[in-house]
């Protein structure tokens, strides 16, 4: 990997946006996307996409990743200054406690950390935890002292971590590499596309709000009105104790995912993309889900759109701390990128026609 490639990956994960608060990201790559693409646009919940125009007559692809990373949100400030929230994506309760966190308020970012109860407490009890239960401390003392530094109901509460290389510089740890995996191969597929002619208008950024229900994808694909939708995501990786029979395992390729509760990868695109697997000879690993990415929303979307998913896999998602293989990530660049070199108007034609 170029250290470009990692410093931009060190750079996106490490910023920080939930759910609905996605500006900081979006600013990043409305900076990256501008030289590479004819003109951008933003769409109402604040999706942004860089468009490459080809004639009026010719088809329109679509390359989406989510720009959300999982996070809280503050729901009360409690007389000793401490905060109830409520989770915007998925978290397992047993991650969540005694990490570090930032609080984001109009008034500027904050150090927060989770809190914890002590094993000496929990003797006698269940022991279970919920992410109800957990709350969020930021040193105030009094909730009228937190609110004097600004902080409300509303306001988000974002993992903190740094991304580093492991030590035999094959794999990543970051934070949000769901889906900041998508962002930078987004970036790294306009940049390798610069100097081609394209055979299609090109929709290619990130949405907001995949992991609260998919619903930045809505929105994104009535404005462009997409002929094809490709998601670059991340998934969960399922390989800590075997590879037999499960699905997801590092330093095995990108992922075909062929199914999961939203989607059915169509079978002229699933053609489409093991030939071009073949041709240039990118590692892949079939792939069958119990999530959902922003293609299940696409695919039913105006009158159907053929939809699928150009994704990587990461040990411990929607956590502080994600694994992911280097060798995985330049996978899925290159699936990416001669995916989109390899369409041309007829090649689309045939695979939404699905004969």
């Amino acid at each position: 990997m170029e250290e470009k490639t990692f410093q931009r990956i060190k750079e996106l994960t490490e910023l920080q946006g939930t759910s609905g608060f996605e500006e900081d990201i979006r600013s990043y790559m409305r900076t990256a996307i501008t030289p590479l693409v004819d003109d951008v646009q933003q769409d109402g919940l604040g999706g942004i996409f860089g468009l490459r125009h080809a004639a009026a007559d010719k088809p329109r692809v679509m390359v989406a990743a989510h720009m959300d990373e999982v996070g809280f949100m503050l729901t009360e400030i409690t007389p000793r200054g401490l905060f109830k929230v409520v989770p915007l994506g998925g978290w397992n309760p047993y991650v969540v406690s005694a990490q570090r966190f930032t609080l984001k308020t109009a008034n500027g970012n904050y150090p927060c950390i989770s809190s914890s109860v002590p094993p000496h407490l929990l003797r006698g009890t269940s022991g279970q935890v919920k992410v109800e239960d957990i709350l969020f401390d930021a040193g105030f003392e009094s909730k009228e002292e937190a609110l004097a530094f600004g902080v409300l109901p509303g306001d988000t509460i974002v993992p903190q971590t740094e991304t580093v290389k492991t030590a035999n510089g094959k794999n990543i740890i970051s934070k949000a590499w769901d889906n900041r995996y998508g962002c930078t191969v987004v970036l790294e597929a306009l940049e390798a596309l610069q100097k081609e002619t394209l055979d299609y208008t090109l929709i290619a950024g990130a949405n907001v709000q995949e992991e609260v229900g998919l619903r930045g994808a809505k929105p994104a694909v009535t404005k462009f009105d997409p002929d094809l939708f490709f998601a670059v995501d991340c998934s969960a990786a399922d390989d800590l104790t075997t590879t037999n029979g499960t699905f997801g395992h590092l330093g095995e390729g990108t992922l075909l995912r062929i199914q999961d509760p939203g989607m059915i990868l169509l079978p002229r695109l699933r053609e489409y993309l093991l030939d071009t697997a073949a041709t240039h000879h990118i590692p892949y690993q079939y792939f069958v889900s119990k999530g959902g990415t922003d293609a299940g929303a696409a695919h039913t979307a105006n009158q159907g759109i053929p939809s699928t998913v150009i994704g990587v896999c990461g040990r411990y998602i929607h956590t502080h701390q994600t694994m992911f293989s280097i060798a995985d990530f330049d996978a899925a660049r290159e699936m990416v990128i001669q995916v989109l070199k390899g369409l041309d108007a007829s090649t689309i034609k045939t695979i939404v026609a699905g004969k």
